[in-house]
């Protein structure tokens, strides 16, 4: 009986190894093809700065420029979520809401350059009218959205904040008193 829990411990053990060896690879090439989107999105957002540079008749580049750069922000969050995850076998929920926040706020520049191409017509369409008025509501939806990633991200920093001040008292419960 004791040689086929042994069996069996060594079977789960091994099959455990396996499977984290398996999520590391895959975690690497994960980090690697990000890596390597965010070098692209970063070059295209080079492209886009110099190429605003040379026409600086409208605000669009710099929309387009700062839209670009978000993604890459969004990106490089993503690798700092993914390496931590290797380094410590655990998910955080910090970094995803700072990757729900990035994208937020770059929905809000993207609705905001739509719109904004729409009122600066001059008279608006019926069409037109519908987009400002659902952007309107798209704009309040995310501006709301967003309160409640700032919200958690400040709860959650408070929290480990909290957690980490009663750690030493803690430990000082725990120890034995010596003038006791």
């Amino acid at each position: 009986m004791a040689g086929g829990r042994s069996e069996k411990d060594r079977a789960t053990r091994l099959s455990t190894e396996l499977f984290l060896r398996i999520e590391l690879v895959v975690y690497v090439a994960l980090g690697i093809l990000l890596s390597v989107t965010a070098l692209l999105a970063l070059a295209s957002a080079a492209l886009l700065l110099w190429e605003g540079m040379r026409d600086w008749s409208g605000t669009s580049a710099i929309f387009l420029i700062v839209d670009r750069l978000m993604f890459v922000l969004m990106l490089i969050e993503i690798l700092h979520t993914v390496r931590g995850s290797v380094r410590s076998g655990a998910l955080t929920p910090e970094p995803f809401l700072i990757i729900g926040l990035i994208a937020s706020i770059r929905n809000v520049l993207v609705i905001t350059l739509k719109s904004s191409g729409v009122t600066s017509e001059g008279l608006m369409s019926i069409e037109g009218e519908m987009l400002f008025r659902s952007s309107i509501v798209e704009l309040g939806v995310l501006g709301t959205l967003i309160l409640i990633f700032v919200i958690s991200i400040y709860l959650l920093r408070r929290g480990h904040a909290l957690t980490a001040a009663d750690a030493p008292q803690a430990d000082q419960d725990r120890s034995p008193s010596v003038g006791k």
